[in-house]
């Protein structure tokens, strides 16, 4: 086994394409919105390394064209939310225990493949189930998702560089554990950076998740969860699941082992998590 200290590429930020008429970026955005918009997606849970169908099919439609389908996704139940918190447990060990370059490598990985070859499924998604225009998906769903992951691992080595001072004959050292149990993740439908951020900034820093998007942000969530299993995040680090809030709030605040929750929404949902 190696030792070092390792330091990071210097993260910068992602430059923005400008789809101009004629352009490669402009090619591939078409040819990836055609694609979605011709097929009929089929989206299961991802909880423990497995795709989860339950046949319980909710349509999706483009908030902007209501009448066209681009698919389903399958909904769960509170079930589906026990056994997301057994998978992360179940990885939690051997992932916080993983050296913290070689989680970095992988969240490095996802950026790479998000600024190449799902650029253009990311930020075609985006604009087809959150209804953002080109533009606006390049912003959001490409350039501030890869940026997030790209700093996050810079500022991870930061934090864990942060060491006391030591009197004379002394030497202080400090350690950065991951939380003790697993981290809940409740991301909006608005900003897919977001989405992507919270549960992989808490796995980041050796945390295992059960992951709830918005309903009306699954299809770029799945497609954000293909990146990371391409990237080499092993099974149950992170559990994604479509199930009602209510539902998955009252048997994740209820666990022994919930350790932290990571969430981006409304302040009225917000106050009702902190009086729970």
């Amino acid at each position: 086994m190696s030792t070092g200290f390792f330091k990071v590429p210097v993260p910068v930020n992602e430059p923005n394409l400008m789809y101009a008429p004629g352009s490669a970026e402009r090619t591939a955005l078409k040819a990836a919105l055609n694609q979605f918009k011709s097929e009929s997606a089929d989206l299961p849970m991802f909880i423990g390394g497995k795709e989860v169908r339950t046949g319980k099919k909710i349509a999706m439609h483009p908030p902007h064209e209501h009448k066209h389908v681009l698919g389903h996704y399958h909904a769960g139940t509170g079930e589906h939310v026990k056994q997301a918190i057994d998978a992360a447990l179940k990885a939690k060990k051997q992932w916080e225990n993983m050296p913290w370059e070689h989680r970095s490598a992988i969240f490095l990985k996802a950026a790479d493949l998000l600024a190449g070859p799902y650029r253009a499924r990311i930020n075609a998604a985006t604009m087809l189930c959150q209804s953002k225009n080109a533009f606006q998906a390049e912003i959001d769903a490409a350039c501030e998702l890869i940026d997030f992951l790209r700093y996050n691992v810079q500022f991870a080595t930061e934090i864990y560089s942060q060491q006391p001072v030591s009197s004379k004959g002394m030497w202080n050292r400090m350690e950065q554990r991951a939380l003790e149990g697993f981290v809940f993740a409740i991301t909006p439908f608005n900003f897919t950076a977001i989405a992507g951020n919270l549960p992989t900034s808490a796995a980041l820093m050796g945390n295992t998740v059960v992951w709830k998007p918005s309903n009306t942000q699954i299809f770029s969530a799945w497609v954000i969860m293909d990146v990371l299993r391409e990237s080499g995040l092993p099974d149950g680090v992170i559990n994604l699941v479509y199930t009602l809030g209510a539902e998955t709030g009252k048997i994740v605040f209820a666990h022994p082992d919930f350790a932290g929750i990571h969430f981006t929404g409304s302040t009225e949902v917000f106050h009702e998590f902190w009086k729970t």
